[in-house]
């Protein structure tokens, strides 16, 4: 008997993007990161391409990518934000499908995915094949191969979604044990029930379908996959490769696989460390020879199938009620006593929104094209390349006459609102709790950009009846009350469209130096006139500018006038332009209002002219408001800062008297200095050029005072610095000063445990040792001095990194 193992990581996360922006705004409690996709990042997603395996005394051995050794799906909405937010780690996910063919026989460890994560049984047919077809497409794009495996969101199946992949090539899934319900010998009538979880997993199984096609299934073991997610396993690589081992069934003479699957997030997200878990039990297993490490397709193309499987149908692998998790209330939760009634409106409401919008998009669409739905499969080309020479190729393949610029925006908007449609149906928005989360509000804001282009693009007016259905989606929180509610209150502010991102322009114009074409999130803006007036701290700003969409090609110029008082006091009025002569009058009157300094009658002037379409402060997106605040505050956190230096260089002698009698410093003194030594701290790692001594200075307080300082923030600061200064070593390597200059940083941040993240220095110490240590080491073994010493200093940056000398 041969053994073989497989491992698969379901990488995904929700989408988190603002359907009005295409981007993820800025999330708090991802602090220190942006957003939450970027710390997942950094914690998964980065560390299992560049995995470590440790000797006996913890020090890094070799770092391995882990996702050449293992079976993995991404989802491709993830990808798509990786490919500009992370385009590091994005390239080595793709460079592993590369090389895991050359360890599979030219099978690549990838597999594609459902494009949006829907839950396929309960989508309908049309809606099915757009799933499939989107999520080849983008698989294609972005991995250069077909897929020969899908990945069902949440192993959620029906046959007909078995017939679906088939027929598009796919020639394998994954499900959960408890999916299998009777298995036979192929060729042999006699069926046995295997229910219940009771599936030999060791083995791929043929499902034939209605249709005469077939399609492999494998079965994950469900008992290894659950302790490797929540009881533990990850504590150890050797542990996990054991446990792996021990589900062989020795007493069968037959190949066998044991292969599990879970979240790829468990590796590192929900389990720090668990990429170097896995790393080892793979590392373990190939250098003992304990068994052969092999993906899907490579230990299908050796063993086919034997057996034949049917399903259970319309079940899933997170729900043991099927798939009523994302219709019902059923009891599945998150672990709170919150009830989940709001499930099946919230379905229904999403029901009848897509049912309207079909009818709007094929009536409308169908004027342009002769197949809408076949133009809907193909827009995924659209979106992976929005450039304008593959739009209007894009239109040139499915519409029958040449489109005005209308009309190219009209087909647009249609064909946004049917994106729209099918995001809004992302799992996640009813696997957890509460309809006012973060996950049911998004998909709900993905209907409500849909309900929003359909008004704009057929004037259909469906808000209104959508909103009574959700009236019957209870809220667990009486703030909320109900979906209706929260769609209201949650949603409804979100909403952007040309005439806000106008308005965000002109607001934020007086605090952010624009070109005179600049991007805001996925719009343009042109600049045709604009002119500033200031008045002590008062500011005036009064222009005009074209807004373009690069999703719809939407346009709209407007004018505005913005007034800053100062602080956060601001009011600003934005309207479409409708004409040269309206607005110089317009802007004429206001800007003799403020430069005689009478401010009422500037207020007035901007109520009058622009009534109706006032912005403040309030009104801009969430990363601009955030500088915004920042350059309010600066001359405020200023002020204090020079006030607790003061404190602290004032009232220094009595500070070091009271710490040598060992009597605790008062608050009052304590706060400032801490605020002043973090401060100081802060600003030397910033500097262009570090001052060592400078540095050592300010450790020596943080250890003198026993400060606790802002570890998270200076850890990251100086995690970042010290990266920033190993790219500039990559690029000159026998740089010595930046050597040097690298290792006395570690050297003196080592001391009070900066909580730093050296993952991205240790890679690049790696690499550099890897393409130059040898050569330079020739050279010290030839006498070269300045190579003597590059070597010593090399060596020791890497016990600072924690890497074995090489």
């Amino acid at each position: 008997m041969s053994r073989y193992i497989c491992i698969h990581g379901h990488f995904y996360q929700p989408p988190r993007e603002n359907p009005w922006l295409e981007a993820i705004e800025l999330q708090d409690s991802a602090y220190p990161y942006h957003d939450w996709n970027a710390r997942i990042t950094a914690e998964c997603y980065a560390t299992n391409a560049a995995s470590r395996l440790l000797d006996a005394g913890g020090k890094i051995l070799d770092i391995v990518n882990n996702y050449s050794k293992i079976s993995f799906n991404f989802g491709p909405t993830l990808l798509l934000w990786m490919e500009v937010h992370a385009p590091d780690v994005y390239r080595a996910i793709l460079e592993a499908d590369k090389l895991s063919q050359q360890n599979f026989n030219g099978h690549g460890s990838a597999m594609a995915q459902v494009y949006n994560h829907m839950i396929m049984p309960l989508s309908n047919t049309r809606d099915k094949v757009t799933q499939i077809v989107w999520g080849i497409a983008d698989f294609e794009h972005r991995f250069g191969r077909k897929p020969e495996g899908m990945w069902l969101a949440e192993t959620a199946v029906d046959t007909e979604t078995l017939e679906l992949l088939a027929e598009h090539g796919i020639k394998f899934t994954i499900l959960a044990p408890r999916q299998a319900r009777r298995v036979r010998n192929l060729g042999e009538e006699e069926w046995r029930d295997v229910s219940d979880g009771r599936i030999d997993p060791k083995v791929p199984y043929l499902c034939a379908l209605p249709s005469g096609k077939t399609i492999t299934l494998f079965f994950y073991d469900g008992p290894i996959s659950q302790e490797l997610a929540f009881a533990g396993l990850l504590d150890s690589g050797e542990a996990l490769a054991n446990r792996l081992l021990g589900a062989f069934n020795g007493d069968d003479p037959q190949d066998q696989m044991v292969h599990i699957a879970t979240d790829g997030e468990t590796y590192g997200h929900h389990h720090r460390y668990g990429d170097m878990a896995l790393a080892y039990c793979l590392h373990h297993l190939e250098t003992n020879d304990l068994a052969k490490i092999t993906i899907y397709p490579q230990f299908m193309e050796i063993h086919p199938p034997t057996q034949q499987v049917e399903i259970v149908e319309n079940t899933s692998w997170s729900c043991v009620h099927g798939i009523e998790r994302w219709r019902n209330n059923c009891g599945c939760n998150s672990g709170t006593s919150w009830v989940q009634e709001w499930r099946s409106p919230l379905r229904e409401a999403l029901d009848w929104l897509r049912d309207k919008l079909a009818g709007i998009y094929e009536d409308e669409l169908g004027r342009y094209a002769d197949d809408p739905w076949r133009m809907r499969n193909d827009y995924i080309n659209v979106i992976l390349n929005r450039s304008e020479d593959n739009v209007n190729e894009f239109f040139s393949r499915h519409t029958s006459r040449e489109l005005s610029q209308d009309d190219k925006v009209k087909v647009l908007r249609l064909l946004e609102l049917q994106r729209h449609a099918l995001l809004m149906y992302t799992s996640c928005g009813w696997f957890f709790d509460e309809i006012s989360g973060l996950e049911a509000t998004q998909v709900l804001q993905y209907a409500a950009r849909a309900i929003q282009l359909a008004d704009k693009a057929a004037g259909a007016n469906l808000e209104s009846s959508f909103l009574e259905i959700l009236q019957r989606a209870p809220s667990n929180l009486p703030q909320y009350q109900n979906g209706a509610h929260v769609y209201e209150s949650l949603v409804k502010p979100a909403m952007v469209d040309l005439l806000r991102v106008g308005a965000h322009y002109a607001v934020s114009s007086l605090f952010e130096d624009y070109s005179e074409d600049a991007d805001i999130y996925c719009y343009s803006a042109h600049r045709k006139h604009f002119e500033v007036h200031e008045a002590g701290r008062q500011r005036l700003a009064v222009g005009t500018a074209s807004l373009r969409s690069y999703i719809t090609n939407d346009e709209r110029t407007i004018s505005f006038a913005v007034l800053h008082l100062g602080d956060h006091n601001l009011i600003g009025g934005v309207r479409e332009f409708i004409g040269e002569e309206t607005f110089t009058s317009t802007s004429d009157e206001i800007k003799e209002a403020f430069l005689r300094s009478d401010i009422p009658d500037v207020i007035r002037e901007i109520d009058r002219n622009y009534e109706g379409h006032n912005y403040s402060l309030w009104h801009l997106f969430r990363d601009e408001q955030r500088k915004v605040f920042n350059r309010i505050l600066q001359s405020t956190l200023e002020e204090i800062e020079g006030s607790f230096r003061q404190i602290y260089d004032h009232h220094y002698p009595i500070m070091q008297v009271m710490r040598e009698l060992n009597v605790p410093l008062p608050k009052a003194l304590a706060t400032p200095a801490e605020y002043t030594v973090s401060a100081n701290l802060k600003k030397t790692l910033e500097a262009s050029e570090i001052d060592l001594n400078q540095l050592q200075n300010l450790i020596d307080e943080i250890a003198k005072w026993n400060f606790e300082s802002e570890k998270t923030t200076l850890g990251y600061v100086a995690s970042q610095r010290v990266t920033e200064l190993m790219r500039d070593l990559e690029k000159d390597p026998e740089n010595l000063s930046i050597l040097t200059m690298v290792e006395g940083i570690l050297r003196i941040l080592r001391a009070p445990a900066m909580h730093l993240d050296l993952m991205k220095a240790q890679n690049l110490h790696f690499r550099i040792a890897r393409e130059h240590y040898n050569q330079v080491r020739e050279k010290a073994d030839s006498g070269d001095e300045a190579a003597k010493e590059w070597v010593e200093r090399f060596d020791v940056l890497g016990t600072y990194l924690q890497i074995r000398s090489a």
